[in-house]
């Protein structure tokens, strides 16, 4: 969550309420469970860690003010390494979503260019599994469980060829979020 905060505030400093309603729309109703206070106690380690820092207070014509949280310098580098790290072999779906939303709303990587790194790193784990299964056996426990990593590999794969059409019609002109 740390790094996703991070990434929405690089394309502008924010406040919680508008970074979960942020979130909130890009996870759909995955998104209605997280409320503003986790939000805050994330920019509050943030601020701890000396990669964001409050900017201002957002004095808005109504409701309380608010604080407005932008990126040191060391949150800029670390977007910039979060956006390049991969996601490993047992990477969250929702998380990677994430970060393809992160990338596309703040601009520091391109879409398309995580789905295909990302697609790298499942076809050589799926190659390791499948290499792992035949020399095990279905038959064999071993086997059954690398059968099924193998299977989920695969579904992953396949979500991240939606993952592609999607982002490639909006860089062609389609919505942005």
């Amino acid at each position: 969550m740390q790094d996703v905060v991070l990434a929405l505030l690089a394309k502008e400093p924010s406040h919680g309420y508008d970074l979960r309603a942020r979130l909130v729309a890009a996870l759909g109703p995955l998104g209605e469970t997280l409320n503003a206070g986790q939000i805050y106690v994330t920019l509050t380690r943030l601020e701890k860690s000396g990669l964001v820092v409050q900017e201002r207070e957002d004095a808005g014509m109504r409701g309380p003010r608010r604080k407005v949280y932008g990126l040191t310098a060391a949150g800029q580098e670390r977007v910039a390494e979060w956006m390049t790290e991969g996601a490993g072999p047992r990477a969250d779906v929702t998380e990677f979503h994430l970060k393809l939303v992160a990338a596309a709303e703040s601009g520091r990587a391109d879409p398309l260019a995580l789905v295909d790194a990302r697609r790298r790193e499942l076809m050589r784990s799926l190659a390791e599994a499948q290499q792992a299964a035949l020399a095990h056996g279905t038959d064999s426990e071993a086997g059954l469980l690398l059968e099924g990593i193998a299977l989920r590999l695969q579904a992953d794969l396949r979500w991240l060829e939606a993952c592609e059409r999607t982002w490639a019609a909006r860089g062609k002109g389609g919505e942005n979020g």
